[in-house]
């Protein structure tokens, strides 16, 4: 075979001048999303750009950054076993800044004795032990403490962690007494 067998290629465009249209596109896209977000706020841009991926539209959990806590609670019982002064001047340190939240996690160590002993429950108990935290630390933020049961067996304690919740809305900025 020679190669005046071969049909000839018919004569196009040179490639640079596509790869210059797929970026002149890419730039006229950036700029119409710059364009759009003006007039939307960051955190429904957010949530659209999450919807345009599929993704669900629940809020992303707090990232925890600090915790502290109360330990070896005695089995079955939610009564603090030291004072908490320690755990409140901490709290109320964290609690300082506008963008974090407080969560208090109580816990059980899975005995058959560290049960609640008016339900048999260890949930009960473990939620009993994060109330009482909590109510130690009303007096630092009590808006912006959130409890929540351990739902696996670990150890008697109650966990206070601090969670990055983001910028609070205008006119929520609520400041901690010193």
């Amino acid at each position: 075979m020679t190669a005046s067998d071969y049909p000839d290629t018919p004569t196009g465009k040179p490639l640079w001048l596509i790869t210059l249209a797929d970026l002149a596109l890419l730039l006229v896209g950036f700029l119409v999303l710059l364009q759009a977000s003006q007039h939307i706020g960051g955190k429904d841009l957010a949530k659209g750009i999450r919807q345009g991926f599929g993704a669900n539209d629940a809020e992303p959990a707090p990232m925890p950054v600090a915790a502290a806590g109360i330990l070896d609670f005695a089995p079955g019982s939610a009564i603090l076993p030291t004072t908490p002064g320690a755990l409140v001047a901490w709290a109320r340190e964290a609690a300082r800044d506008p963008r974090v939240m407080l969560t208090v996690t109580g816990s059980t160590d899975g005995t058959p004795v560290d049960i609640d002993r008016a339900t048999g429950s260890a949930a009960i108990l473990a939620a009993d032990r994060a109330r009482t935290v909590a109510a130690a630390l009303a007096a630092v933020a009590p808006s912006r403490v959130v409890i929540v049961t351990a739902t696996k067996p670990g150890r008697r304690a109650a966990i206070v962690s601090v969670a990055f919740v983001g910028e609070p809305q205008k006119g929520q900025i609520q400041r901690i007494p010193q």
